[in-house]
């Protein structure tokens, strides 16, 4: 391998991530913590109405998870 071909490949193994994809995962964190965390019906409540918050499905598809994870939630 010639010098000039050695730097490029070391050039462009850097491993730097684009701010894009950081941000794009920092997103997906933030709504998976609101999901098992915080939902009590805000979810469903867009497409159920008021009953939602009454059923509780994510809730109850999380309950065990909120426990593990630490947070109260009766």
């Amino acid at each position: 391998m010639s010098a000039d071909i050695k730097r490029n490949v070391s050039q462009t193994t850097t491993g730097r991530k684009p701010k894009i994809t950081v941000g794009i995962l920092l997103g997906v964190m933030v709504f998976g913590l609101f999901i098992v965390g915080f939902d009590q019906g805000h979810l469903f409540s867009i497409a159920q109405g008021e009953q939602a918050y009454e059923d509780l499905w994510m809730h109850e598809f999380y309950h065990d998870m909120r426990h593990a994870a630490g947070f109260p939630c009766h």
